[in-house]
């Protein structure tokens, strides 16, 4: 009969055994990067000022996606201003232009394509003016209690989104997170991330479940 197994090598087995079994669940192959964004919020303002088109945001940075919802002024063009909204394949349709392929774009890069292509078939030195009304939502999924949608705000941390949907579920890991966003080649990455760090708008927030 064999001698019973120490208890520190059986203490080390069950935490093996453990690790072996969050790498087996975790069988997400996304690639996880660091998070470039880290200390930054972004504040939205009108992307003009008083000028017309030399003005520039607080965020000159934010890239247009599905769901942004912009604001596009043409002064003296009231047929040309309004709202309009980025659709599912980052497209914003726009009068007398049509389709424009908005995602991925800054404001000031929007202001620019608007003005190219106005100018000189429809308008003579069209002045345009672009600013964001309503940014795209995040997304909450996993061990929550409401998982979904919701409206994105400036400053919103991981703990501000998991109070939004409701709190943890009881099997949470509240320790550590994954946040699946794209990067700025449109390439779906996650993000490691804590209880203190900023989403950005489009952001899914992944609460995983505990094992142990």
């Amino acid at each position: 009969m064999s001698a019973p197994e120490p208890m520190s090598f059986l203490r080390r087995r069950g935490f093996f055994v453990a690790m072996l079994a969050l790498a087996a669940c975790d069988s997400d192959d996304t690639p996880v990067v660091q998070d470039t964004a880290a200390g930054q919020s972004l504040n939205l303002a009108p992307t003009n000022g008083p000028g017309g088109r030399s003005g520039a945001t607080r965020d000159p940075g934010y890239r247009l996606g599905p769901n942004d919802r912009v604001r596009i002024i043409v002064f003296g063009q009231p047929t040309l201003t309004g709202e309009f909204t980025v659709d599912g394949n980052g497209v914003l349709s726009y009068p007398l232009i049509g389709n424009i392929p908005a995602g991925g774009m800054t404001t000031a890069e929007l202001q620019q394509t608007i003005t190219k292509k106005l100018e000189p078939d429809y308008l003579v030195n069209p002045s345009v003016s672009a600013e964001v009304v309503t940014r795209r939502p995040f997304y909450v999924i996993g061990e929550v209690q409401k998982p979904g949608n919701y409206p994105y705000v400036t400053d919103m941390t991981v703990l501000n989104a998991v109070a939004m949907a409701g709190g943890f579920t009881y099997r949470a890991r509240k320790n550590d997170y994954y946040i699946k966003r794209l990067d700025r080649s449109g390439k779906m990455v996650r993000v490691m991330a804590s209880s203190g760090t900023v989403l950005q708008p489009g952001d899914t927030l992944e609460v995983r479940e505990r094992y142990f």
